[in-house]
């Protein structure tokens, strides 16, 4: 490896120079990298040495832009099988964001302070926090894989993971918690809104509020993973954005819950007018298929609200349907004293299909009982002090 100065004089008669490195890689093919100043050309040999030594160096010649890297770490989403909605995220994160800014340039000068600039010019240019959260992750994903590729030797993004680390912890800490009232219907509330639901948005409402649910997995479900038997539904499968069927978010996804009575009697009573189709839907639209969740949303949810007077500004208060699985977490949660079922942690992840306990306790933690009432204190404190002299002062 060696650094020489280049002269040349151009068409016009000036005087030009330049520092180039010449130099051979770990693969044992030469490369040439010219400078303007010297301090640049040294500073890249002195990288490029250690690099090459660690076998970690990839030159410009051999790498491709952020462009092309999206491009094939989109194709490569495709032919894994991810969902067609997920892709089209992905895809929106890449043609939206990233390659408008970043898009032309090479993987090789991708590092920690050009993603930190890159970060803070989507803040600055008016993207959201949980935007540039989103791009992020997917701009380390095609980091990734051109890793894998042989393009790029470094994930700048996985090399940011640290700082990451803290961030996250911080916007948590300021990230506010489900409330009742606000986020989780009350149990008047829900009692009010299925008192004035009729026919299918009654059936699909209860189904909503005694299992939990996703809105994907209830559009999703099938008479055949319902046994009204022995009071059980199982998930096995959803219906994504586009009504296509799938599998469920994840493996936990796949679980079946216990439901009650007043579920079992709604259904039965429902499933003769239920529309036929191939797919064998429980809530299907009028052809049998499933139903937009945008339709849902729409023409089922807000007139029981409305008749039901569970509004906020002239408008229904709960505007999707995630409020109502919120609603059968906390009813899980709640003490049987309290009108719920006072079931554990682990049994609520496994109830809601969440990914991880974590996640359960990120969620609801703060709705579990915690076992700190004075009476239950005071109890525990008569007890322990039996038979001492401060108990019988």
């Amino acid at each position: 490896m060696s650094i020489r100065q280049r002269t040349w004089t151009t068409k016009k008669g000036e005087a030009k120079s330049a520092h180039v490195v010449d130099y051979y890689g770990q693969d044992g093919s030469r490369h040439i990298k010219t400078f303007a100043r010297k301090k640049d050309a040294i500073a890249f040999e002195a990288k490029s040495r250690v690099d090459i030594a660690a076998n970690m160096h990839i030159a410009d010649s051999a790498t491709t832009t952020v462009a092309a890297a999206a491009d094939a770490w989109l194709a490569n989403c495709t032919a894994a099988g991810l969902e067609r909605t997920t892709v089209a995220q992905y895809g929106q994160h890449v043609h939206k964001h990233i390659v408008p800014l970043i898009g032309d340039t090479r993987l090789t000068h991708v590092t920690v302070p050009f993603v930190r600039a890159f970060l803070d010019r989507l803040r600055t240019e008016g993207r959201s926090d949980a935007m540039i959260r989103n791009v992020r992750v997917s701009l380390g994903s095609i980091l990734s894989d051109a890793q894998e590729r042989g393009l790029v030797a470094r994930n700048a993004v996985k090399e940011m993971g640290r700082s990451k680390a803290g961030r996250t912890r911080h916007e948590a800490r300021h990230r506010a918690q489900v409330q009742v009232g606000v986020d989780i219907p009350t149990t008047d509330e829900v009692r009010a809104i299925l008192g004035h639901a009729e026919g299918r948005a009654r059936a699909f409402l209860m189904t909503a509020v005694f299992t939990g649910m996703r809105a994907s997995e209830l559009r999703g479900l099938r008479w055949s993973d319902v046994d009204l038997k022995r009071a059980t539904i199982t998930v096995r499968q959803r219906a994504d954005a586009t009504n296509e069927i799938g599998s469920p978010k994840s493996k936990k996804g796949r679980r079946t819950i216990p439901i009650v009575a007043a579920l079992v009697d709604t259904l039965e009573r429902w499933r003769p007018d239920c529309p036929k189709g191939e797919a064998d839907l429980v809530f299907p639209n009028g052809a049998g298929n499933v139903e937009f969740y945008q339709n849902i949303v729409r023409r089922w949810l807000p007139p029981a609200q409305i008749a039901a007077d569970v509004m906020v500004d002239g408008q229904p208060k709960y505007p999707g349907l995630h409020a109502f699985r919120h609603f059968y977490a906390s009813w899980c949660i709640n003490r049987p004293e309290d009108g719920g079922l006072g079931l554990p942690p682990k049994v609520v992840q496994e109830r809601l299909g969440h990914s991880s306990i974590q996640m359960t306790l990120d969620v609801y933690g703060h709705l579990f009982p915690k076992g700190d009432s004075m009476d239950s204190m005071n109890a525990a404190a008569s007890a322990l002090l039996i038979g001492s002299d401060m108990n019988a002062t």
